[in-house]
């Protein structure tokens, strides 16, 4: 029997309208021509590359000491060989990347403000580390990072390069956490903290972004649009050998918290809880069958996703 090819995403979704925009095969030094996908949807965010520095050598605290935070504070949050650390989304709306490591494996942990979306990768690319940076650039309005080995381009949503040396490469998503602080803190006592001394100087208090999520205006082309909701609606995405769902925050709302669903060949289990930011899920076998998959939710990849189709 073939392996099973699961991915999870968590979290929020937006689902926007698409824009139209000029085409240009060079932008921010990165030429275009042969993209996995169309260069003219590959538009400039404002900032030139690296304009949104990533934090290369990353500080931590202790959680005491982390008095900047309110307990309903968003963080990424990540435990990897025992280790847990907790990234605030107010340092990340201001650097996007951390390259950071965890025991000495190097993870880069990224995060998109536009869609707010938090994924990690571990730092290597065939065997060998690297770290990665902000291209300047958006693809369907979502984060294109670039890998400072190749300066191949990685659209963060798809986890996949779409332009240079790399291009149709996947990177794989590491088990993260999109929740509150005081959530986060509760579950893990002992959490480092990263710290608000990264070495540039930005005011950390203040959210760059805010509005954003409110508003229905759509800054940047997309490649597809759904009017059904809200076009920045919350959803719950999940992948199953290839196929895709998304569960809009306000339909999971109207149930008891588990739904049985059709997916990828299979009908697993959809177990969610809209507590706290975002809804806890996993998937779990019907009775008789073999296990898919461990439940997640805490540890379960957690990012936006564009809704593809209803749930």
């Amino acid at each position: 029997m073939p392996a099973l090819k699961i991915e999870f995403w968590i979290g929020l979704g937006l689902i926007f309208a698409t824009m139209s925009s000029c085409a240009d095969p060079v932008k921010n030094g990165f030429d275009l021509e042969g993209a996995l996908v169309p260069a003219d949807e590959i538009v400039s965010g404002g900032p030139p590359r690296d304009g949104i520095p990533a934090i290369d050598d990353p500080r931590f605290i202790e959680a005491e000491e982390a008095e900047f935070l309110s307990p309903t504070d968003r963080v990424l949050g990540m435990v990897r060989h025992g280790i847990a650390k907790a990234y605030p989304i107010a340092i990340l709306n201001w650097h996007e990347i951390v390259n950071d490591e965890f025991a000495g494996e190097p993870v880069a942990v990224t995060y998109c403000p536009l869609t707010a979306s938090g994924i990690a990768y571990p730092g290597e690319i065939d065997g060998k580390r690297t770290s990665f940076g902000t291209s300047g650039l958006l693809y369907n309005g979502n984060l294109v990072m670039y890998d400072r080995t190749t300066e191949s381009l990685w659209s963060q949503l798809m986890s996949r390069s779409i332009d240079g040396p790399m291009k149709g490469r996947r990177l794989e998503s590491l088990p993260l956490s999109y929740t509150s602080w005081a959530e986060w803190r509760a579950r893990h006592p002992d959490t480092r903290v990263l710290s608000t001394d990264t070495g540039y100087r930005r005011d950390y208090g203040r959210d760059p972004y805010a509005g954003h999520a409110r508003s229905a205006r759509v800054p940047f082309p997309l490649s597809h649009y759904d009017d059904r909701y809200h076009p920045k609606a919350l959803v719950l995405g999940v992948a199953l050998n290839g196929e895709t769902k998304a569960y809009p925050f306000e339909e999971l709302a109207k149930t008891r918290g588990e739904i049985q669903d059709s997916l990828g060949g299979h009908s697993p289990w959809l177990c969610a809880s809209t507590l706290d930011i975002a809804p806890l899920a996993y998937i779990r076998p019907r009775e008789g069958q073999s296990p898919l998959s461990s439940p997640i939710g805490s540890a379960g990849t957690l990012f936006i996703r564009k809704r593809r189709s209803s749930g």
